[in-house]
């Protein structure tokens, strides 16, 4: 079915006429300094000019406010109200936790821009459950005893939640930057094959978590107990926000890593990389011993997979895509 045109008044044509929403690059200075931007344009079908349609002064509005945010890494307000559902907090109670007045993240979330001072505090309570602990008993005094334990419990609970390694958490997170939709099973087999390419390339592992040999493949049971909670689809739990705030730590050699497993490994689902992960010798020799079907939870030595991985780079080269998509289409064969 045809999308229904729109119409609205044209003021160089001087009648009703049809437009199509574009956009257009706008230059404006803010704070003396100038910034380029992307907005969305009102065209008249009839003369090419542009018309002022209800509501769109307003998407303006908001397409500035968040360009210029990202200009200027600013917390938006999406991610202040995230923070206030993970912590499970009112806007005055964060204000004060947080050391501000009391009406600044309410007159924040009315679209106030903060200072890159308080942006940064409220970032760092986003992707540090222990830094928001912190941060509520400093200001323990200005705070009701009911929203004051309420939200300490909800930073204790992320906090045990998110107890994996920095280097987990970043390589999780960039694994999702990706990928539109990750399964927890998929993302159980996306980070073996991370640790095992990055065995194979740098002789060294990605992020010190050790995994084990379950039914379905290698599993690292520290992600399992992150994800278990979380929805089907993860970064559409609130929670998530907390991934986004992390500190890219990763180097540049191991950004390739992940680059290469998610544009190889990364374009099959979770049932077709654990077959990969059934046909190889770490998962094989954990599970010796164990009929099918049968739960087990005998680690994978490290030593297995870095051995095995870099056996498999001497024959295929891991450090190109097409050496590894040759070693999936073998064992998938």
């Amino acid at each position: 079915m045809a999308e229904k045109k729109r119409m609205d008044f044209c003021t160089t044509c001087r009648k009703d006429t049809t437009y199509t929403l574009e956009k257009i690059n706008i230059n404006k200075i803010i704070k003396d300094k100038e910034y380029n931007f992307s907005i969305t344009a009102a065209v008249c079908d009839e003369c090419g000019e542009a018309m002022a349609v209800p509501g769109l002064i307003d998407k303006n509005i908001q397409e500035i406010d968040e360009q210029y945010r990202a200009y200027e890494n600013l917390v938006s307000i999406d991610e202040i109200e995230k923070l206030m559902k993970i912590y499970k907090i009112g806007k005055a109670p964060l204000s004060l936790a947080l050391g501000f007045g009391e009406v600044t993240i309410t007159r924040y979330l009315s679209g106030q821009i903060p200072s890159k001072e308080y942006s940064d505090i409220i970032r760092a309570a986003i992707s540090s459950p222990s830094y928001m602990k912190q941060k509520l008993l400093e200001n323990k005094g200005k705070i009701a005893s009911a929203a004051y334990n309420k939200s300490m419990e909800a930073a204790t609970q992320l906090e045990n939640l998110f107890s994996v390694s920095d280097k987990m958490l970043r390589v999780i997170s960039c694994v999702f930057d990706q990928l539109e939709e990750v399964t927890p099973l998929m993302l159980q087999k996306l980070l073996y094959f991370i640790q095992g390419i990055s065995y194979a390339l740098n002789r060294t592992p990605m992020f010190p978590e050790t995994c084990q040999a379950w039914v379905h493949g290698p599993v690292y049971p520290v992600v399992y107990d992150l994800f278990r909670d979380f929805k089907y689809n993860p970064i559409e739990d609130a929670r998530f926000a907390i991934f986004n705030g992390i500190e890219d730590n990763l180097t540049a050699d191991e950004h390739l890593i992940i680059d290469l497993v998610v544009n190889t490994f990364g374009e099959y689902g979770g049932k077709v990389l654990e077959r990969i992960t059934h046909s190889e010798s770490p998962w094989k020799a954990a599970r010796a011993g164990y009929s099918d079907g049968i739960p087990s939870h005998e680690p994978i030595p490290d030593e297995n997979i870095k051995s095995y991985f870099q056996a498999m780079n001497e024959k295929y080269d891991f450090s190109s895509e097409s050496g590894i998509k040759h070693y999936i289409n073998d064992i998938l064969q």
